[in-house]
Order: C-alpha cells, then sequence, then structure tokens
C-alpha cells in the first residue's frame, strides 16, 4: 500500500492510496469458492452449482465487500500512518490507474485542529462565598409550611397568595383562542409562571364576580403564541379560598422524615441540606466560568461535520424535550441554524475539556469516581441503594466519571487563575431574586 496525502485547507486533506490488486482478487476468488461449497439454486444439489452460475449469483456483492474492506482497512493505516485525526466520514471516490496492478482511491476528510490553551494567568474567576444563617433556615422552613398549606373559602375579596378558582375565555382580535374546563383553572394569585399583571388584575374580586381586561405580551414572551400580542380575558371567579398554614410542630417534622417529630433536629437537617445545595451552586458558578474562560482563550477553527453532528444533536435533543412535555413536534419547525451557536460552543468546550485532560492527565481515579456517585446518593433515603445501583452497570458510571473529570480540569485552571471570593446573597445564588 502506498498513500499520499494532501492539504486542502486547515482542516481538509486528500490522500490518494494505491492498493495493490492481486491480494484483493484473491480474496474475492477464495469467498466465492466457499460460497460454492454451499451455494444453493433451483435444480441444483447443495455444493453443485456451476461455478459461473455462482460468479453471477453472488460475484458482485462480494466484490463489493471485499473492496469496501480493503477500503476501510487501508484507509485506517494510512491515516494512523500519517498521524491524522479524522473528523466525521471521509469522501471517497475511486480512482482510474493504469496498468491495472493497483487499485486507488482518493479519500478527502476534515481533521481534528490543532490548537494551544492561552495564558490562564490572566483569568480571573470570582468564587460565590455564602454562610448559611438562621434567616435562610427561616426562609426555607417557610416555604416547606406554604408547600403544605390547605385552603379554605373566604367571602372577601381575592388578595395575593388566595387561592382562586376561575372560568375563564381568552380572545385575540375577537377570536376566541382558550377557553376552560366545566372544572375551572385553579391558581395561587401572585405564585410566579405568569405575567405579573394577569395576577394583579385578578386580585380584589369576590365569588360570582365577572370581570375583562386586556394583558399586551412583550415581543419576547414565551410562549411565542403569544408574543407581541393584546389578549382579552374574560374571567368569572367560582372560587376565593386562603392558605392556612400547618403549625411548625413535631407532627410537621415527622412529615419532612425526623421520625422523632424533634423540630430543632428538622432545623439542624434543612441548614445541612441548604449548605450541601450552596456548595452544589458555588461549584456550578465556578465551573461555567472556568468553561466560558477556556473558550474565550483558545482560537479554534472547527470541522464542518463536528459541527453539523453537534447541531443535530442538540436539536434531537431539545425535540425529545418537547415530546416529553406534551408537544405534538409535528407542529414545530426545528431549525438547524437555530442551534448552530450553542452546537459550536459544545464541540469548542469537549475538544478543549479532551486536550487539557490527555495532555494534563486528569483522568478521573476510582475514588474520585465513587466520591461523586456518593454526591449523587447524598439526596436520595437510601444513598446505599443508590451507590449499588451505580457499580451494578458499569455503563452507569460514565456520568460521574465525566462530572468528576471535569472536576479536575476545574482545579488545574484554577491553580493558574485569578481567583477573588465574593460574598453573594442567598437569593441571589439560589435563584430566588
Amino acid at each position: 500500500m502506498a498513500a499520499t496525502v494532501e492539504t486542502i485547507s486547515n482542516l481538509e486533506r486528500r490522500i490518494t492510496v494505491s492498493v495493490p490488486l492481486k491480494p484483493i482478487e484473491e480474496e474475492v476468488t477464495q469467498r466465492i469458492n466457499r460460497l460454492a461449497r454451499t451455494a444453493k439454486l433451483p435444480g441444483f444439489r447443495p455444493g453443485k452449482v456451476p461455478m459461473k452460475l455462482v460468479y453471477q449469483q453472488y460475484g458482485a456483492q462480494v466484490r463489493d465487500e471485499v473492496f469496501s474492506g480493503a477500503v476501510e482497512r487501508t484507509f485506517t493505516e494510512a491515516v494512523q500512518e500519517n498521524k491524522l485525526r479524522v473528523a466525521g466520514y471521509p469522501n471517497i471516490e475511486p480512482k482510474q490507474s493504469e496498468g491495472g496492478e493497483h487499485f486507488e482511491y482518493v479519500a478527502t476528510f476534515e481533521v481534528f485542529p490543532e490548537f494551544e490553551i492561552g495564558d490562564l494567568s490572566k483569568v480571573k474567576i470570582e468564587r460565590p462565598v455564602l454562610e448559611i444563617g438562621e434567616a435562610d433556615v427561616k426562609k426555607t422552613t417557610d416555604v416547606l409550611l406554604k408547600q403544605r398549606a390547605t385552603y379554605e373559602p373566604v367571602k372577601r375579596a381575592s388578595k395575593k397568595g388566595d387561592k382562586v378558582n376561575i372560568a375563564l375565555r381568552a380572545l385575540i382580535d375577537g377570536n376566541e383562542v382558550e377557553r376552560t374546563s366545566e372544572q375551572g383553572l385553579d391558581l395561587i394569585l401572585g405564585e410566579g409562571g405568569r405575567v405579573a399583571e394577569f395576577d394583579d388584575q385578578l386580585i380584589g374580586n369576590k365569588v360570582g364576580s365577572q370581570k375583562t381586561f386586556d394583558i399586551s405580551y412583550p415581543a419576547d414572551h414565551k410562549p411565542e403564541q403569544l408574543a407581541g400580542k393584546t389578549v382579552t380575558y374574560e374571567v368569572t371567579f367560582n372560587t376565593v379560598q386562603q392558605a392556612k398554614l400547618p403549625e411548625l410542630d413535631a407532627d410537621f417534622a415527622r412529615g419532612l422524615g425526623v421520625e422523632d417529630g424533634d423540630v430543632e433536629k428538622m432545623k439542624a437537617e434543612i441548614k445541612q441540606s441548604l449548605e450541601q445545595e450552596v456548595a452544589k451552586r458555588v461549584r456550578a458558578k465556578v465551573k461555567e466560568q472556568v468553561f466560558q474562560a477556556l473558550i474565550e482563550n483558545v482560537a479554534l477553527e472547527l470541522p464542518k461535520a463536528i459541527i453539523e453532528a453537534e447541531t443535530n444533536r442538540v436539536m434531537q435533543a431539545t425535540q425529545n424535550n418537547l415530546q416529553q412535555r406534551g408537544v405534538d413536534v409535528s407542529t414545530v419547525t426545528l431549525d438547524p441554524a437555530m442551534f448552530e451557536e450553542q452546537a459550536k460552543r459544545n464541540a469548542s468546550l469537549r475538544l478543549i475539556l479532551s486536550e487539557l485532560v490527555n495532555k494534563n492527565s486528569l483522568q478521573a481515579n476510582a475514588e474520585q469516581v465513587r466520591a461523586m456517585v456518593d454526591q449523587f446518593a447524598q439526596s436520595f433515603e437510601r444513598p446505599e441503594d443508590v451507590v449499588r445501583w451505580y457499580y451494578d452497570d458499569p455503563k452507569r458510571l460514565d456520568e460521574p466519571a465525566s462530572l468528576a473529570t471535569e472536576e479536575n480540569v476545574v482545579n488545574w485552571v484554577l491553580q493558574s487563575a485569578k481567583v477573588s471570593d465574593k460574598k453573594v446573597k442567598f437569593d441571589d445564588l439560589m435563584g430566588n431574586a
């Protein structure tokens, strides 16, 4: 076998491979002979089919298989000999050769880029710092109380925090676009997840009252069906109920898993849980900054094949997510261009992380993987069962191994970067602002 490599562009290569034809033809003949021993054709006993008919029946298929195998084998050998890292699938074209003693083909393909990590000593990382106090525990306890609230009817007008049941009709330009069922719609006023103006319109109304009002949605509103539209709502109030919070007592503590009902023990467990969540979010914030710094410090040209593959992956993940949320994806048009920027970022980061891990031996070891599994298991009632589940199938360890390796990369970068602590508020870190 002989191979010559041409550089077409930064990432494109063309390789011409010449393979002796005689061994290929010999393999074709050997395979045909083996087939002839068992070949079955109408009018002939097995193994008694004339060789000419065997060739007519199987020759083309056998030749395709043998030549395809030869191309795959010699292409792999050629790229290995020339130390080429192929990205995506090559385009293979046969080449006319003189003399008939050799089979030649041309393979055009992209290679993975070579790059250097920039100077990380200038990278600035802000590490959030937050110490959980009694006020944070109380705020979390109050949320838990509200989540377990019961509701009782009231005769007064509705106010924030009340639960209302409404019959609703929505119109755009006079055309009905939504109507509630006979059961009506239950809403907690001020709970979020809707434009604030909508809930504001529902405050101050009694059972049996009716109200019509308009809401103008911003151009970037989600879902897009309402973006930039003015919707007229016709509302009838069926019920108004006020929240009744449970007592912060032993029964409440037992409901949260504290078997002896000790309220102080419950608060201690809430504090411990918050500290674990804070540590998790701090790591996530730091990792996010580190990854962004790596992307910004590397000049990287991506192969088209990698961008296309990652774009398709992100688009498919989006489609799967929509299906899981009950969306009829046949009514949704997903344009690959919508996902290209995210795909480029994902692909760039994956290449950079791979390079750092390989060059600096940052792969997670068994102890680090186990620590990550233990971290996953902390939030479950029976952590030992979770750990056993992961180790029952080695494939399940891929995710914790990957995350542990990413932590090694983050720690490696932090050794060079300028890291400063920044005090943050509880609500800001937890996303409750």
